[in-house]
This record gives structure tokens, sequence and C-alpha cells, in this order.
């Protein structure tokens, strides 16, 4: 068995607060509360100590692709993300034939049981041709609950959530459905109304599937879905933080009226994440990757993002000028918390894996440690 580690020195963010000149104590695989005197130490002075991040919508990185490659690219892709912070990743599927994406979804369940994955996100073919944004419009489909448990059987128990236009016919009983099977059901690529977005959230929407995008702008006479999931309780909603997808006031508007609790950072990455500019495929469609900013060949819809989250979370607080733990819960807790994993991962607690981040003071990324081996070792002492 590994020596105990005890990182000493850092400024350690916990869910009661940030602690100067903390420490983290990692006993194999788990944090732990006490330290034998034999036990290796290192010092993080002048860093800080963060929880793993958890990233619930991802299509891909590194070159590879969640939602279309095999096995091998998705491992791929998953410590591409790694290397970057993110420790607990679900791989999200994009529109494509029905018969593909429930075989695509055996594969990634095998992983999920694995413990590779933390299980599949299912975004399309169930959305609106009107917010359709780089999903193909010949694939898309409405709601049928019949076809949604197709998916969620083919899942084999590891769909986590899976993304609605919940204004289309079968909508509502798709969430139902979904809700009854422990699935979150996210509403996204929509052009449902104020009031329709409430049914939804009754119905037992939980997640706003990266919010302002893909759906109809806040209007003062129609306030749309924007609205609805902002402002009620029992909604997360997702923001892609990389100053492309969102203004910075949109931003601030979503932690204003949602609160720290309610805001969970994703990439809605696609394999050109920490790879680099290209001519990409994200499921059937080619995008162009150009100074970081992924497009549709055809068309020049946004196209996912080649974010991660080391950098979301840089720029939440070095530009956005929010708080190190509003953002630590944005990124760790709050999706550990949706996906039903709180109990394991998303903060530093004894106990818990020892999921965990190093930034220097600037806020980049030094050290990565996933379940108590150094990914990304800071070498600090």
């Amino acid at each position: 068995m590994a020596p105990t580690k005890v990182l000493t020195g850092a400024r350690v963010v916990l869910p009661t607060g940030t602690v100067d000149d903390g420490r983290v104590i990692v006993e194999g695989t788990r944090i732990a509360a006490t330290a034998p005197d034999d036990a290796e130490t290192a010092d993080l002075s002048g860093h800080w100590l963060v929880p793993g991040f958890v990233d619930i919508h991802n299509h891909g990185g590194g070159g590879a692709s969640f939602a279309g490659g095999t096995a091998e690219d998705v491992l791929k892709g998953v410590h591409a993300h790694r290397v970057h912070g993110t420790t607990t990743v679900v791989a999200s599927a994009v529109t494509g034939d029905l018969d593909f994406l429930a075989r695509h979804a055996g594969m990634l369940a095998e992983l999920a049981q694995q413990g590779d994955i933390a299980g599949i996100h299912f975004e399309g073919p169930f959305i609106s041709p009107c917010r359709k944004g780089a999903h193909d419009e010949q694939l898309l489909r409405d709601p049928d609950p019949a076809e949604v448990r197709k998916l969620l059987d083919a899942a084999h128990g590891q769909a986590r959530m899976m993304t609605l236009a919940t204004e289309l016919p079968g909508g509502l009983d798709s969430v139902r459905l979904l809700v009854e099977h422990g699935v979150i059901a996210a509403v996204g690529h929509t052009d449902a109304t104020y009031e329709q977005t409430v049914a939804a959230i009754d119905a037992g929407a939980t997640v706003a599937t990266h919010l302002f995008n893909a759906m109809p702008p806040l209007g003062h006479r129609a306030p749309g879905p924007i609205t609805a999931l902002l402002e009620d309780e029992r909604v997360t909603v997702e923001l892609i933080n990389d100053g492309t997808h969102l203004h910075p006031a949109a931003l601030q508007l979503a932690f204003h009226h949602a609160g720290a609790e309610r805001v969970a950072f994703i990439t809605d990455a696609m394999d050109a994440a920490g790879f680099g500019d290209g001519r990409y495929m994200l499921g059937p469609m080619e995008v162009e990757v150009a100074d970081g900013v992924a497009r549709l060949v055809e068309g020049g819809s946004i196209a996912g993002s080649t974010l991660t989250l080391d950098r979301a979370f840089k720029r939440a607080v070095t530009v956005d000028g929010l708080p190190v733990e509003d953002v630590v819960a944005a990124v760790s807790a709050n999706p550990a918390r949706l996906l039903g994993l709180d109990d394991r991962i998303g903060s530093l607690e004894p106990g818990k894996d020892a999921d965990l981040v190093v930034l220097d003071a600037g806020f980049d990324l030094v050290g990565v440690m996933r379940r108590g081996e150094w990914v990304v070792d800071p070498q600090l002492g």
C-alpha cells in the first residue's frame, strides 16, 4: 500500500470555507482524518488546494470523441481532461441514429461500470429543430417515451442525464419517465415558452442544459425558458464559461438569480479540447476550430467548446471576479450532488475519494490527484 501523504501549507477550500495553511491527508485512495508519524509530506505553500472537478456535460477532448469514438478514444479523451483537473466526467452523446446511439451507449456503459466515466448524458436526438445548434436536423425526433426507454435500457443503468426539448410531443411524459428511472431530465435545445418550461420543471426537470445557449433569449413580454429555469430553486443551471458562449454579464446574472449553489460549470467540450485548431467531427457534423472556437463548417453555428475546467475556474476568479468558494461549488460540489455522488466526491472531507487539484497563486493548474495518485505531480517538495 502506498504511504500516507500529507499535503500541507496550501489554502484549502473546504465545504465550511477556506483554511489558510491547511492540510489534507491522503491514505490509499481516500482522504483521511489522521496521519501516521512516517507519512510523506508535500509542502504546497503559496498554492490553492481544491476538490477535483466534475464535468457533467462533455463530448470529448485530446483529439478523441465520446460521442462516436471507440472505447480507446473515450479513455484518451478522459485522460485529456483529467490532466486539466477533471477527475470525474460524464460522457455526452450527440444526436445520431437511434440504433447507433443505443449501441454506443452499451460501450459507454461498460466504461462507466469500470469507473472510467461517471455515466452517460444523451444530448439529442429529442431536441427542437428551431434550436438545434450543432445537431443534425435530419436525425432529430420528438421525445417518444418508448424511444427514450430504448436508450435508457441500452445504457444498462449508467444513463445519468438526458437533454430534451420538453415542449415537443411526448416531452413531459418523457421527463416523468426519466425521473422514474433516476435519470436527470434537462431542458435544453428548446424553443419552449416560459409556461411550457414551468410545466417541465413541475414534471421533474432539474437541469438547464447550457443556460442561455440554444434557447430563446429572455424577453420582457415573453420571458421564455431562461427566466423559468433561473427562478426555480429545483433547477441547477449549466454554464459554459469560456468567454465565447456567454457574456460576463450573463454569467453574473445567472449567479445572482440562481445563487452559487445552483450553478454547474461545464465544458460542453468536443474532441479539439486540449488538442488544437483544425477540422473535427461532432457526431455526423463537420466542425472547424479556429483560435480555440468551434463552429460548424456549414452554417457557422457554435459547436460545443474547446474548454477545460481549469480554464473555466481561472476565468471565473480572475475575469469574472467570483469568490473562489463559489467557483469550487460550481466545478465540484454542485455537479457531484446532481450525480448523486457527493458522498464520494466533490469536496475535501475525510472518507471521500482523494480527488484534488493544486492551483498556483494565479490560479493556473500545477497538480492533479485522482484517487490518491498524482496524475499531474506538482513536485513542490
